[in-house]
């Protein structure tokens, strides 16, 4: 890495615009900007979710994917660029299955809730959904890696799947969705 931050202030956001990679100015409610704020918060969320006592698997799961969002921030931030591989999508998809093997099938829908654990993952799925809602609407005004959006969808599902293994591990009950239920 070439250059380090010695100072955190630039002063150059002061009038409402931000610099992306290519050395490109844009304004900070531009859509690239919010793909990125969305896929930085959903990092802090991810973060959030490692300070908890996790499984091995789900602790080292969540360590590489807090890796590869930052890497997607960075794709995000150089118009082009695609780091994002199939190979990242396919690794998601082999911790999904490996989690959902020892759970129940779903016959009811599940509100978020549980352990601590799980309702955090429950947070960090909602907002990986709006980062890929904020990827699509950005490749509406020009091309993203597609693989970007295939790891998003399949990253909401394993945190999805994670926090039904989370709440199992604790010996929590999912909490189901009553349809019928009465007010109090």
């Amino acid at each position: 890495m070439g250059n380090r931050l010695s100072k955190i202030y630039t002063r150059t956001g002061d009038n409402g615009t931000t610099g992306l990679g290519d050395g490109s100015r844009v304004d900070k409610d531009h859509l690239r900007i919010e793909a990125i704020g969305c896929v930085d918060e959903l990092n802090s969320l991810v973060g959030q979710l490692l300070v908890h006592e996790l499984p091995k698997t789900v602790q080292s799961t969540l360590t590489t994917i807090q890796h590869r969002l930052f890497d997607l921030g960075g794709e995000l931030c150089l118009p082009g660029q695609q780091v994002i591989t199939a190979d990242q999508v396919a690794a998601l998809e082999t911790v999904l299955d490996e989690l959902n093997n020892g759970l129940a099938p779903l016959k009811e829908f599940i509100l978020p809730g549980g352990c601590p654990a799980a309702a955090a993952c429950h947070q960090a799925r909602a907002v990986c959904r709006r980062a890929e809602r904020r990827i699509y609407a950005l490749g509406k005004t020009g091309p993203v890696n597609n693989t970007t959006l295939q790891f998003l969808n399949r990253l909401s599902d394993l945190l999805f799947v994670m926090a039904r293994y989370l709440n199992k591990s604790a010996g929590v009950a999912d909490v189901y969705w009553e349809h019928e239920r009465k007010s109090s």
